[in-house]
């Protein structure tokens, strides 16, 4: 149970729209309204800006932003996959390049004011860290068939050491799908209950009346707006470091290093 103006208040999930079908629950809550709206609003910028079948020549602002973050998937899957052609990174490209614009996406809209962020939960970024390395696991199968297997123990190991090996590296590999979930719902979470003690209690010495308390406030106020703006940093960069772990994955698995 969460009290009122608790930190953690802002992270429980709502349901808006009640379903149960036996003991299983399909609510509509407030985690997927706004994931709703993230996906409605990334959609929305792609076809205004790529609408009567392309941009414009000098491109305006929204178009512009588009571009840069094609642009940087583009370049990340190119300088961290190696190993393929052009056109075999092609098909890795468009998942690599939604699953980042997803992330970023959730990251910021998180950071509005009574808005909800969906990916301070760690249901859903370990279900997508472990889709997405379910996907990676079965490229490698294709690409390399049951030699892929060959991962699990590296070259020039003593025959007795081979089966605790095996074991620490499938241990190993299996963990980066939950790493990957940990890592973006940890610093999501911890930064924004970090802005809320402090917002909380800049605001409590706000209200105090006293022209004391007026002046120390601007101690906190400042550190407030400063942990703001490091926490839009951390949304961008968590959803940078999600992608590139994904790619480097990818990498490892097509390429077996």
């Amino acid at each position: 149970t969460i009290t009122p103006n608790s930190p953690l208040e802002q992270f429980s999930i709502l349901p808006l729209i009640p379903m149960k079908i036996g003991n299983l629950y399909f609510s509509f809550t407030n985690s997927s309204l706004f994931m709703l709206l993230t996906l409605s609003l990334v959609l929305l910028l792609i076809h205004f800006v790529t609408k009567k079948g392309g941009g414009n020549l000098v491109p305006n602002a929204w178009q512009s932003l588009v571009e840069l973050i094609y642009d940087f998937v583009l370049n990340l899957v190119n300088e961290q996959i190696g190993g393929l052609s052009g056109n075999v990174k092609q098909k890795f490209f468009p998942c690599i390049l939604v699953t980042f614009t997803f992330l970023l996406f959730c990251n910021l809209q998180g950071m509005i004011p009574y808005s909800f962020t969906v990916t301070s939960h760690f249901l859903i970024t370990l279900g997508l860290s472990f889709s997405i390395f379910i996907g990676i696991t079965i490229v490698g199968f294709q690409r390399n068939g049951l030699h892929f297997l060959s991962f699990l123990l590296p070259a020039g190991v003593p025959l007795p050491l081979a089966p605790f090996l095996v074991l620490l590296e499938l241990i190993s590999y299996c963990f980066r799908a939950l790493s990957l979930g940990i890592r973006l719902f940890a610093n999501m979470m911890a930064g924004h209950s970090l802005v809320k003690i402090l917002s909380g209690f800049a605001w409590t010495m706000l209200c105090m009346n006293d022209i004391l308390f007026f002046i120390g406030d601007l101690g906190p106020l400042f550190i407030v707006l400063a942990l703001t703006g490091l926490e839009l940093g951390v949304a961008i960069l968590q959803a940078y470091v999600f992608t590139i772990l994904i790619c480097i994955y990818l990498n490892d698995a097509i390429n077996l290093h």
